[in-house]
C-alpha cells in the first residue's frame, strides 16, 4: 500500500497527465486521478494536491491563514500561530510545489520569515521579498542564511537601490554586497509593482509557479488585481477581537456582484482549509481583470 510520504515525493514529479500516469494515478470511474491501492493519507495528498500539480508551468496561487474572525494576526503583530500545525505543513507543501514565494515587506520586517521548505520533503522555491522603499533591513534570514537563493525587488529611488549597487537600471540584476545568494531587481516606479506585471516579470526569469504568501495586503493586491489563479484560506476557530486583518479591498455594493469562486473544503485538524479556483468566470465578474491597479507601490504595508 502506498504510503503518505512516498505519495507525496510521487506529486512533487507530476507536472503533467503524463507525470501522473507514471506515478501510477489513473482515471476512476467518475473521471478523478487516484491510485489504486493507497493509505487514505495518500489518497488525501492527491486529492488535495493534484490541481496545483496540473496547473501547469504559469500558475498564481496565495495562501493565508486566519481567525474566524479575519484577522491573521493580533494589533501588536503576534501570528504565532493563528492556524495549528497541520496548516503549516500544508503551507510548506504549497512552497515545495512553487517556482517562487512572494511576501511584501511589512511580510519581511516584521515576522522575518525563512520561506523555505521544512515540514515535507521538496526543494526551497526562490524568495522573492516586495520592497518598493528599499525598507527591509539587510540582517533579515532571507538575505542572511543563505539556505535559498532570493529576489529583492526594490524601487529606483529606494535606500535599497542605493545600498547595493547592482541595480543600475530598471530590471537590472545585482549581487548584495556580502550576501550570498542573493540578487536585486530594481523596477523603475510604482506601475512596475502591479501584481500582474511582475508576475509576467518572474516567469521571465523562469519563476512561473507564483505563492504570493503574504501579508494581507499583498495576498488581496494580487486578489483584486486578478493576478491569482487559486487562493488557499484557512481558518481558525479562534476569535481575535481586533488585529491585522487578512483579506481587503474596495468591493461591490451589491452582493449579487460579490465574487463567488468555486470551491473545495477541507480540514486541517482544528482548522478549515477553504480553497477557491479563481480560474473561472463567475456572476458579477469583479476581479475580470479590467480594474485599474490600485496605489499598491505607495500603499503597500505588507
Amino acid at each position: 500500500m502506498l504510503g503518505a510520504e512516498e505519495a507525496w515525493e510521487r506529486l512533487l514529479r507530476v507536472r503533467s497527465e503524463a507525470d501522473a500516469e507514471s506515478a501510477g494515478l489513473l482515471r476512476d470511474a467518475d473521471g478523478r486521478l487516484r491510485w489504486r491501492d493507497a493509505s487514505p493519507a495518500a489518497a488525501a495528498l492527491a486529492d488535495r494536491y493534484l490541481p496545483l500539480c496540473l496547473a501547469g508551468p504559469r500558475t498564481t496561487f496565495a495562501q493565508l491563514g486566519q481567525s474566524l474572525d479575519g484577522f491573521i494576526a493580533t494589533r501588536k503583530g503576534d501570528a504565532d500561530y493563528v492556524t495549528g500545525a497541520q496548516d503549516r505543513e500544508h503551507l510548506h507543501r504549497l512552497r515545495a510545489l512553487a517556482d517562487a514565494v512572494v511576501v511584501g515587506a511589512g511580510t519581511a520586517v516584521a515576522d522575518d520569515p525563512r520561506l523555505t521548505v521544512r515540514a515535507c520533503a521538496g526543494q526551497h522555491p526562490v524568495r522573492v521579498v516586495l520592497d518598493p522603499h528599499g525598507r527591509v533591513p539587510l540582517r533579515r534570514k532571507v538575505f542572511t542564511d543563505g539556505v535559498a537563493p532570493t529576489l529583492w525587488v526594490v524601487g529606483a529611488d529606494s535606500a535599497g537601490a542605493e545600498s547595493v549597487g547592482g541595480a543600475e537600471s530598471a530590471g537590472s540584476v545585482g549581487g548584495v554586497e556580502g550576501v550570498g545568494g542573493v540578487d536585486v531587481l530594481t523596477l523603475p516606479d510604482s506601475a512596475a509593482f502591479a501584481p500582474r506585471r511582475l508576475v509576467h516579470e518572474l516567469a521571465r526569469r523562469g519563476l512561473g509557479r507564483v505563492l504570493v504568501e503574504g501579508g494581507g495586503v499583498t495576498v488581496s493586491r494580487f486578489l483584486h488585481a486578478g493576478a491569482l489563479d487559486r487562493l488557499y484560506v484557512t481558518v481558525a476557530p479562534v476569535l481575535i477581537g481586533d488585529g491585522v486583518p487578512g483579506i481587503g479591498f474596495p468591493g461591490p455594493d451589491l452582493m449579487r456582484d460579490a465574487l463567488r469562486p468555486a470551491v473545495r473544503r477541507g480540514v486541517l485538524g482544528e482548522d478549515t482549509l477553504f480553497e477557491l479556483d479563481l480560474r473561472t468566470p463567475h456572476p458579477g465578474e469583479p476581479l475580470d481583470g479590467e480594474h485599474p491597479e490600485p496605489r499598491q507601490a505607495r500603499d503597500e504595508g505588507q
